[in-house]
């Protein structure tokens, strides 16, 4: 690979317009198939097989009316006056208009349902007095067949009695009797009609009263949900969609916000929830470009020349912008997440930048040693170009193994942002090298050139290595501290966003907000609650079921309200809206979800659970399952792979080891400032919540990627020490001490364009930048600058133990290259302009 890469970088060197014109088609064919190709980008997370996916499909197909994804809007008097008749009919008339938006199903007039509400309470009170007054009848006429019943009795019993003293009387008395008892039975008949009218009508108003109270019972689950605020300040419209809320296309969701921004109602301010209006995080801000500055500046004190500067920053973007582009023009074909190619440029510009430095540091050092300069860029490609191609080879493997997971959202978002770090790489391997010939000397201060090839410009050595108790000390307090910076890690949740975590000026924080404050936090997460029956219900029987069943999910604790939804088209489903005491995000409310879906109901074979809230458990909870076995293949993938670069077990152990405290110290940090709020307005944290639910995985891999970068660059050159005959402990001193400087230059400019992320507009790219940013800050500067070195120190000659048997059958790994060193001592200079000595003024 050295020997391919010495070749690369001469043809580069030679052919240098060639490369730089190649580069440059390359980046406009990306550019053009983005503008033909690419399509819009989401904010909704989900992932397909999940619970809440499986209870969405089942009402897609038997519950059409309830499917559909759902979102709010707000409106709100600018006066906190109540709602005038015009505004009312304003609003209405604008939530009428947006019905005929691309997949817009249905909308819901705040002020119709809460008058309906209204209603239905008012219909219950008037229907209790009307059965009042229908009973009063009742028993009045009740009271009047009694007395009818008593007269009858009474006549009967004289009749009885006179028939008893007429025994033998004439046939004209008898037929007299026989009158009277015909008039009394007729009466008892009549009676008994009257009676059995009487009954009837007590069990029809029995009936009504029992359906009476069913109804109230609805109404009485429901009764903490509201349409229009107490105050009649604030009103919450609904906006259905035809599909899920992740599916919609954005230009679909762009038009309801535009429809609602130039509503002008007069008196009237209208904000639209974070499930419409999620804002699209910028890929390149003001946040990100200082920290691209502050990268100009590291890399310039370093080299000393704007020239040397500039071109690693330049390699960088045209590499941001061949990988990004070509990714976004997949964007039309494949839903992708806003986040996607954020994470891509902000990978693409670190290790772009960093690539580029390690081979132009490498040339820098050979042309103040004398190499002529074509000789020089073939070795510095061949040599730290090999350190990079296999240094980058860990990030993109790390990258590609968040397909492992299953997840199709994390998976695109690591090869997209492998495809940024395959394009810096060869931008690095090709692109330096042709840039560096035209450069030619000017790559050095003009007091480097006039040192070349003088014995003072040599580096210099170490010749003792550190002290036993310093390194002692070192590791010590090295663990300890990242050990302490990990501890709120312990205490880690996993969530998305809500519309908490939106920009403060944002419509969908006001819209959070004023929900928040007018309705309850529930509202802003309510849930959808699904209960597949054993047998279908009737008409007769609806009511009664849905009672029976919102009374027991009502019992639930955190449960504020139930609105039952209605019946599937077969009457085997009873759909229900739950709305919990907590917001989307809180403990309570996936506490809820937990026990509800645990709840076992007579006459329900399943119950399930769908709506965002639930939806963002499923998604937490199936990325918090993948960590694991992610964090393990990544970590038993970093042992092999250093066992065979430095043909050693305790290092890659030492180095495994680092990398984990490293990753949990970030987490910590990143619980400490999200979660928590530690130092939340230094980082424009205004609402702590739950940690990104895929920022530990992603983390995880990225960090690795990275970690194994500076371990390759700083042990390597101890490795390539010790095996030219220095002492072990020396070795470590003269390793570090080789590859330090570019080393930090390399971390800085790292944490620099990671943490410029960290002031991004969405909490996504601020909690990914400031993970990365602490991560590589902590591992860099403590772990492989301070302990990696100390622990090596403290391990000696063990440090470099290896079975025989498993030492022959390794291949030899040269990472740096230094057979190819050893080959090319020297090389005629070429046609390419070498750099000459300018004379020191006097």
């Amino acid at each position: 690979m050295a020997s391919l890469l010495y070749r690369l970088g001469r043809f580069s060197a030679r052919r240098a317009w060639l490369v730089i014109v190649a580069w440059v088609v390359v980046l406009g064919l990306a550019g053009g198939a983005f503008a033909l190709f690419g399509g819009t980008l989401t904010s909704a997370v989900s992932i397909p097989g999940t619970a809440t996916q499986k209870v969405s499909d089942e009402l897609s197909e038997k519950f059409p009316a309830a499917s559909g994804g759902r979102g709010t809007v707000v409106f709100t008097t600018t006066d906190d006056s109540a709602f005038t008749d015009e505004q009312k009919t304003a609003i209405g008339d604008l939530l009428t208009k947006s019905e005929s938006l691309d997949d817009v199903k249905a909308t819901t007039n705040p002020f119709d349902t809460q008058q309906q509400l209204d209603d239905s309470a008012q219909q219950i009170v008037d229907g209790r007095a009307q059965i009042a007054d229908a009973t009063a009848q009742l028993d009045a006429g009740q009271a009047q067949l009694d007395a009818a019943k008593a007269q009858v009795t009474a006549g009967q019993a004289q009749l009885d009695a006179a028939k008893a003293q007429a025994a033998g009387a004439p046939a004209a008395v008898q037929a007299q009797l026989a009158a009277q008892q015909a008039q009394i039975d007729a009466g008892t008949a009549q009676i008994a009609t009257q009676q059995s009218t009487l009954d009837d009508g007590r069990t029809e108003l029995e009936t009504q009263s029992a359906t009476l109270e069913q109804g109230s019972d609805l109404l009485d689950l429901a009764s903490a949900i509201r349409q229009v605020s107490t105050d009649g300040t604030t009103a919450v419209g609904g906006i259905q969609f035809d599909k899920s809320l992740n599916l919609v296309p954005a230009e679909a969701k762009e038009a309801i916000v535009d429809a609602m921004n130039d509503a002008d109602i007069d008196g009237v301010t209208v904000e639209v929830s974070n499930d419409i209006a999620a804002s699209i995080p910028e890929i390149l801000g003001p946040g990100e470009i200082g920290g691209v500055i502050f990268a100009a500046v590291v890399l310039f004190i370093m080299l000393g020349t704007l020239i040397g500067a500039s071109l690693p920053l330049i390699n960088a973007i045209i590499g941001v912008g061949v990988g990004v582009l070509a990714s976004l023009a997949l964007s039309g074909t494949i839903t992708m997440l806003s986040v996607t190619p954020v994470l891509g440029v902000m990978l693409g510009l670190a290790v772009g930048i960093d690539y580029s430095l390690f081979i132009l540091n490498r040339h820098r050092t050979q042309l103040k040693n004398g190499v002529p300069l074509a000789e020089s860029i073939g070795l510095a490609n061949g040599t730290s170009g090999n350190a990079v191609v296999f240094a980058g080879s860990t990030v993109l493997i790390a990258l590609l193994a968040l397909n492992l997971t299953g997840i199709p959202f994390l998976g695109l978002m690591g090869t997209v942002g492998a495809i940024c770090v395959f394009v810096a790489i060869l931008i690095a391997i090709t692109l330096t090298p042709a840039v560096l010939s035209l450069v030619g000397g000017k790559i050095l201060t003009k007091k480097a050139r006039a040192r070349i090839g003088k014995a003072e410009n040599r580096a210099k050595v170490p010749t003792k290595p550190m002290s036993t108790v310093r390194a002692a000390i070192t590791v010590v307090a090295g663990v300890a501290v990242l050990l302490i910076i990990a501890i709120p890690a312990l205490s880690m949740r996993l969530g998305l966003p809500a519309g908490s975590s939106e920009p403060v000026d944002s419509s969908a924080y006001k819209a959070y907000k004023l929900v928040d404050d007018k309705f309850g936090a529930g509202v802003n997460g309510p849930l959808i609650v699904v209960a597949d029956l054993d047998e279908a219900v009737t008409d007769d029987t609806l009511i009664a079921e849905q009672v029976r069943i919102g009374t027991i999910l009502k019992a639930e604790n955190d449960v504020v309200a139930i609105a039952p939804i209605g019946a599937s088209d077969d009457d085997m489903l009873l759909a229900f809206q739950v709305v919990p005491e907590g917001g989307p995000t809180s403990e309570s409310t996936e506490q809820l979800v937990r026990d509800l879906r645990g709840l076992d109901i007579d006459g329900v074979s399943e119950l399930g659970v769908a709506g965002n809230a639930s939806g963002n458990i499923d998604v937490s909870e199936k990325l918090a399952d993948a960590l694991p076995l992610y964090l393990l293949v990544v970590v038993g993938l970093s042992l092999i792979i250093l066992i065979f670069v430095f043909r050693s077990i305790l290092v890659p152990l030492t180095a495994t080891l680092g990398f984990v405290l490293s990753l949990f110290a970030s987490f910590g940090g990143i619980t400490a400032v999200f979660q928590w709020g530690w130092l939340a307005p230094v980082f424009g944290v205004h609402d702590p919540g739950p940690i990104l639910s895929f920022l530990p995985i992603l983390v995880v891999g990225i960090l690795f990627g990275l970690a194994m970068d500076y371990q390759l660059f700083l042990v390597s050159g101890m490795r390539e020490a010790y095996a030219h005959g220095t002492p072990a402990r020396l070795a470590v001193q003269r390793g570090l001490h080789a590859g330090r400087t570019v080393v930090i230059a390399a971390a800085l400019i790292m944490i620099s364009v990671f943490g410029g992320f960290m002031f991004s507009n969405s909490v996504m790219i601020q909690s990914i930048g400031l993970g990365l940013a602490l991560g590589v800050l902590l591992d860099a500067f403590v772990v492989r600058l301070l302990i990696i070195p100390a622990v090596m120190h403290l391990l000696g000659e063990s440090a470099w133990w290896m079975p025989k048997w498993l030492d022959r059958i390794l291949p030899n790994v040269d990472v740096e290259g230094a057979s190819l060193e050893r080959s090319h001592p020297t090389h005629e200079a070429d046609d390419i302009e070498e750099p000459k000595p300018e004379p020191v003024p006097v």
